[in-house]
């Protein structure tokens, strides 16, 4: 009797862990549909479903934590604040870094659209702040009583662009901390990062924080692991990159693997079967109804 128990216990454990939900996340909001890292992209990201909110931030010349992917205004999607568009010539000199939060709220990167995204709805919308961010979304939560959402947070930094576009790693990381903290607890987020100084240095210094490594070679599970030099929380390849057997390996390290930017749904059943526990997708719509394996 005891051991017919005891394997009933044994069983209900393994379909616990195996029906964990799917972890569906929106990339910089919901870019496919509106314009990325803005209020409106996160508030349809949530309309959509999305378990996590993954969004990218940079820093401003005033120290403001800035919901961001690229530190300089974009030709391709930024209006200057009389109107006129961005020129290419123009993106090198508008370095949001050298940019007080008050001059960067005046460029409107959301009316024109964006090319890449047909589907995208054009909205007059600036760069907030990711204290902004934040609040809202957990006012719009509570006030229609939805559950809450998590956020992955990427620090968008390059070593050759330390002091130049960015400050050095160990500032970058204690502005974004120091705003989060004040509003989220240690489980409601995760930091991720292609520069490796960055989670080494959170691995370091706060070790609490939940880490991603962003992957976008083609090394291996084992050569990047080395360069890291620790086991993070989450492996996140480029989805192109990520086969059956990486996703079993990355397993049986203790890490979670969420690949990035899966757009196609084909793709997106294909990997779900294959194993991984999230998504991150433009187009968070596009990832409704799915399920991961035993759910």
């Amino acid at each position: 009797m005891k051991t017919s128990v005891l394997l009933l216990f044994c069983v209900v454990l393994s379909c616990a862990k195996v029906q964990e939900p799917l972890d569906i996340q929106g990339h910089r909001g919901a870019r496919g549909l509106m314009p990325e890292n803005s209020i409106p992209a996160f508030m349809r990201a949530l309309e959509e479903g999305v378990t996590t909110l993954e969004l990218d931030v940079v820093i401003t010349k005033d120290k403001q934590v800035v919901v961001s992917h690229d530190p300089y205004m974009l030709s391709t999607i930024c209006d200057k604040p009389n109107g006129e568009p961005v020129t290419k010539d123009e993106e090198g000199t508008l370095n949001i870094y050298e940019m007080d939060y008050a001059e960067v709220v005046g460029y409107d990167c959301g009316s024109r659209g964006n090319a890449r995204f047909p589907e995208q709805v054009k909205t007059e919308t600036a760069k907030p702040l990711l204290a902004d961010v934040i609040s809202m979304v957990e006012d719009h939560l509570k006030e229609n009583k939805k559950p809450k959402v998590n956020y992955n947070i990427e620090i968008k930094s390059v070593e050759s662009e330390y002091n130049v576009s960015q400050p050095e790693v160990d500032e970058f990381s204690e502005l974004v901390l120091s705003v989060i903290r004040e509003r989220l607890t240690n489980d409601r987020f995760t930091i991720q990062s292609f520069d490796f100084n960055v989670l080494k240095h959170l691995h370091k210094s706060n070790p609490e924080v939940h880490l991603v490594a962003l992957i976008e070679n083609a090394k291996g599970v084992e050569a990047n692991l080395e360069a890291l030099g620790f086991i993070p929380e989450v492996y996140s390849p480029y989805y192109i990159l990520l086969k059956k057997e990486d996703i079993d390996l990355i397993h049986e390290k203790g890490m979670k693997v969420i690949p990035w930017t899966v757009n196609d749904r084909k793709d997106m059943e294909r990997l779900v079967a294959d194993g991984v526990d999230g998504i991150i997708t433009d187009y968070p719509d596009r990832a409704k109804g799915l399920r991961n394996r035993g759910a």
